[in-house]
C-alpha cells in the first residue's frame, strides 16, 4: 500500500472523518500553530474529528470556535482529502475556507494562532500534503486529494480537479 492506485478507493472506509477551515482576508490566511494530538508542531488550519450527528460545516465551525474563538461567517467548501497511513489509519477530510469572522483569534490549549502570506506559507514545517492543494485552495480552484503516508513522510498522492 505505498501507491494511490494500490488502493480500492471506491470501497475505501475511513476510521475519521474531520475537518479543516482556512479564514482568508486578502493575502492572508489565519493558521494554527498546533500544540497537540495529531500534527503537532506542525502549521495547519483549525480543524478536527467530526461528532456523532454532526455535519461536515458544523464540524469546522465548532472546531474554529474551539481551537480559535471565533466563529467563521459563511463558510465554503474547498476540497475532500484521504489518507491513507501504511499502519492502517484513514482519514477522509473535507476542506472549507472563510473570509470573515466573528471575534479575536485567540491561543487556546491546543492552538497558536497565525496569519500568513499565502506568498509566504511554511511548508517546511506543515504536512507534506500541503504543499500538493493548498496551492489550488488559495486560487479558489476546488479539488480532491488522496494521500499516502508512512507517519509524517508522503510516499504517494494524486490530485483530482472537482
Amino acid at each position: 500500500m505505498k501507491k494511490v492506485t494500490d488502493i480500492d478507493w471506491e470501497n475505501w472506509t475511513p476510521v475519521d472523518r474531520a475537518t479543516l477551515l482556512f479564514v482568508r482576508q486578502g493575502d492572508d490566511l489565519l493558521m494554527i500553530h498546533k500544540k497537540r494530538g495529531l500534527g503537532a508542531g506542525y502549521y495547519n488550519a483549525p480543524g478536527g474529528r467530526m461528532e456523532p450527528g454532526e455535519t461536515w460545516l458544523e464540524c469546522a465551525i465548532r472546531e474554529t470556535q474551539e481551537e480559535l474563538c471565533i466563529t467563521p461567517l459563511n463558510p465554503v467548501h474547498a476540497g475532500t482529502v484521504q489518507f491513507q497511513f501504511i499502519d492502517g489509519h484513514r482519514i477522509h477530510g473535507e476542506i472549507f475556507t472563510a473570509t470573515e469572522f466573528e471575534g479575536t483569534p485567540t491561543e487556546t490549549d491546543e492552538a497558536i494562532p497565525i496569519w500568513f502570506s499565502v506568498d509566504e506559507l511554511p511548508y517546511h514545517n506543515m504536512w507534506a500534503d500541503d504543499r500538493v492543494w493548498m496551492p489550488l485552495l488559495i486560487e479558489n480552484k476546488k479539488f480532491h486529494g488522496r494521500f499516502i503516508f508512512d507517519e509524517k513522510i508522503m510516499l504517494d498522492h494524486e490530485l483530482l480537479p472537482i
